[in-house]
């Protein structure tokens, strides 16, 4: 695995998890949510095979997977996508928990789940396989009903906006930022991208490309409105590995952190 570019090294050392860690470390100290997006997509776009992102080989991606949760402090996913891949609580090692609390972090990052309803299966893996219970954002008219399904198995949090059947963005992002969890890590899917960006509540996007053409179907890695004009994007960093690129992009409302 090795870093070229966006300024070519000649001759650039292989990557490890340290360097890895590094590279893709959050702003110092930030004082609002840092939301970072970690998407994986084939050559030609596709989002998933067979519905599910598990299909799509990305060499190095796994590698990098891992370090971005150990360095987030929540990790934010919407409920469709917590269903289909079938989500569970974040896999950790002694040493992975030391390193965070050296940095300040819990031992574990909890998965959040964006649910507008809060309908989800208490018997999942994301409630009955995990180590810390996972937070449940949902609109506040279904908080109660989400509380007594869920039980002590999740906290269900109330993150309404002007709209009592939704879960906007802004009210997400304050409910996180109030438990402390200000670098966040957003794996999808492309609805929750999709209205994060819209929000312009999305500070980077980490893309691992497969090199793999899967043909078909219309998915990609963000849905809902377009945006007029499109939002720019600054290249902060590209790695390689055997065939696969993994990109990392700074939106460009970004300031000159990295």
């Amino acid at each position: 695995m090795r870093e070229v570019g966006p300024v070519p090294a000649a001759g650039s050392a292989e990557l490890d998890r340290d360097d890895l860690a590094h590279r893709y470390a959050y702003p110092p100290d930030p004082d609002r949510p840092w939301v970072r997006v970690n998407f994986v997509a084939s050559a030609d776009g596709a989002v998933a095979v067979g519905g599910l992102s598990t299909g799509l080989h990305a060499p190095g991606d796994r590698e990098v997977f891992g370090v971005l949760r150990e360095l987030a402090d929540v990790v934010l996913v919407g409920a469709g996508t917590a269903r289909a891949e079938r989500y569970r609580g974040a896999r950790t090692t002694a040493e992975r928990r030391e390193r965070r609390r050296t940095r300040g972090q819990a031992p574990v990052p909890p998965i959040a789940v964006v649910s507008t309803r809060g309908d989800l299966d208490p018997g999942a893996g994301l409630f009955t396989d995990t180590s810390v219970p996972p937070l449940v954002l949902t609109a506040a008219a279904h908080a109660d009903g989400a509380r007594a399904r869920l039980g002590a198995g999740a906290e269900v949090v109330a993150a309404s906006g002007d709209d009592p059947e939704s879960t906007d963005p802004g009210p997400v992002l304050d409910a996180l930022a109030a438990r402390g969890m200000v670098r966040v890590l957003c794996e999808g899917g492309p609805a929750l991208f999709g209205s994060l960006l819209a929000a312009g509540r999305v500070d980077e996007l980490c893309l691992s490309l497969a090199p793999q053409l899967a043909g078909g179907g219309i998915d990609r890695i963000v849905s809902g409105p377009a945006l007029d004009p499109p939002r720019a994007l600054r290249l902060a960093s590209v790695i390689t590995h055997d065939d696969g690129l993994l990109l990392r992009y700074r939106l460009d409302t970004v300031g000159p952190f990295g």
